[in-house]
């Protein structure tokens, strides 16, 4: 017979208590904690579309600087381009040729001088030398000397008229002159005419006078084959 002590009784039981806590905690939904749910995924905002980025724009050099141009040339295309349609009845009043040089008298003068009529340019023009503004009765005034540079024992004219405007004139070599234009008075034959003359060094040019197209086209025609007709009195 075996003897069970109190020692072993308490063991025993210990042991069948651990046995107990041990089969509970193998129940589910026994002395367990509840789990807790997986944390749903924050909503992440999507993100912005990049905004395209503008081309940059080419740049654009400066544009050059207005090219100065003569005030005669610019009379001139402006003229071209308002008569180039202009349709004018052929008249058939007589009309007098004069030749591509002539001998005309300017102002006072009582000699005459060599003048080249021009259907190219626009304004007569007139060899000055010693040009001088001057001021009478509140107006600007040009006082001058007119000569032939090509002769050598030429006279020489002292003249005055009254300043009728300036034109900027482009030099071959690219400066740009203010020259005077005064209103004169000279006789070609028989026909005394009053025009505008450009006062500038024609030194190097082979008439120390030009007849210009605005005043051609009231004298006649020009025949460029011959010259001085004038006092031939030649009519068409």
């Amino acid at each position: 017979m075996i003897m069970v002590t109190p020692t072993c009784f308490r063991l025993k039981a210990l042991i069948a208590l651990c046995v107990f806590a041990m089969a509970g905690a193998a129940e589910p939904g026994k002395n367990t904690k509840p789990v807790a749910p997986p944390a749903k995924p924050k909503a992440v905002a999507p993100a912005k579309s990049a905004q395209p980025v503008e081309p940059a724009k080419p740049t654009v050099p400066d544009a050059p600087a207005e090219v100065e141009q003569d005030e005669e040339i610019i009379a001139e295309k402006k003229e071209a381009a308002d008569t180039a349609k202009v349709a004018r009845p052929v008249s058939s009043d007589p009309v007098q040729v004069y030749g591509w040089q002539e001998k005309v008298k300017v102002g006072d003068m009582v000699d005459t001088m060599v003048a080249k009529l021009d259907t190219g340019a626009t304004t007569s023009s007139l060899h000055a030398e010693n040009q001088q503004i001057f001021e009478r009765d509140g107006k600007k005034w040009v006082k001058f000397v007119v000569t032939d540079p090509s002769t050598p024992d030429s006279k020489r004219y002292d003249m005055e008229a009254p300043l009728a405007r300036t034109v900027l004139i482009k030099e071959p070599g690219g400066e740009s002159l203010r020259r005077n234009v005064v209103r004169l008075t000279f006789q070609l034959g028989e026909r005394s005419i009053k025009a505008e003359f450009t006062l500038n060094n024609r030194n190097n040019m082979t008439c120390p006078v030009l007849i210009g197209r605005s005043t051609i086209q009231v004298l006649g025609w020009v025949d460029p084959s011959r010259t001085y007709l004038a006092d031939d009195k030649i009519l068409r």
